[in-house]
């Protein structure tokens, strides 16, 4: 079989797998978003959960945003990016926001033991880590490698994004009351 038919083949398989997609419309297909019920889109109720730290000390969600302006839940496989992500949040926001929890999720490591290694490793021993060894938060939040989160005081999310630049966590924090 000749090279020239064996990409036409390719090339046609290849765009039998995108059905529909090979003329995207431009309307947003995902579900409408209900507000005021539990769920982790901006404007539901925060699901809570309790996590031990890296410290061997509990931390459920409720009572921390109950006693700060917010939290901040930043999701980490201690990669790069996340070691990237961590180092700008700690030098940007962290400092300037004493009144906010910011809590690192390690949804990865499986011990509480492992996720401190890596928390110590990393550079990161001054900050809340959780080990997430069910991944209870990570099923609740869909929190994937650089998710962040904030939710305010009264317990609603403010904010659910991957991390990026962090200037959209700049905006969220600057505007919790």
């Amino acid at each position: 079989m000749s090279f020239v038919k064996i990409i036409t083949i390719l090339l046609v398989l290849g765009l039998a797998g995108c059905q529909d997609n090979l003329l995207p419309s431009d309307s947003d297909e995902r579900p409408t978003v209900v507000t005021g019920i539990l769920g982790n889109q901006v404007g539901q109720i925060a699901p809570d959960f309790t996590l031990e730290s890296t410290l061997n000390t509990f931390h459920t969600l409720s009572s921390e945003y109950s006693t700060h302006d917010g939290v901040v839940l930043y999701f980490t496989m201690w990669c790069p990016v996340c070691d990237s992500h961590m180092s700008h949040m700690r030098s940007t926001y962290i400092a300037n926001y004493p009144n906010v929890q910011f809590l690192i999720i390690d949804y990865v490591t499986g011990s509480v033991t492992n996720a401190r290694s890596a928390q110590v490793s990393g550079g990161y021993s001054g900050l809340t880590v959780l080990a997430d060894i069910n991944q209870t938060a990570m099923n609740l939040y869909d929190g994937t490698m650089g998710t962040t989160i904030v939710i305010d005081s009264l317990g609603i999310v403010q904010m659910n994004q991957d991390y990026s630049d962090g200037s959209k966590l700049g905006q969220v924090l600057s505007a919790l009351p």
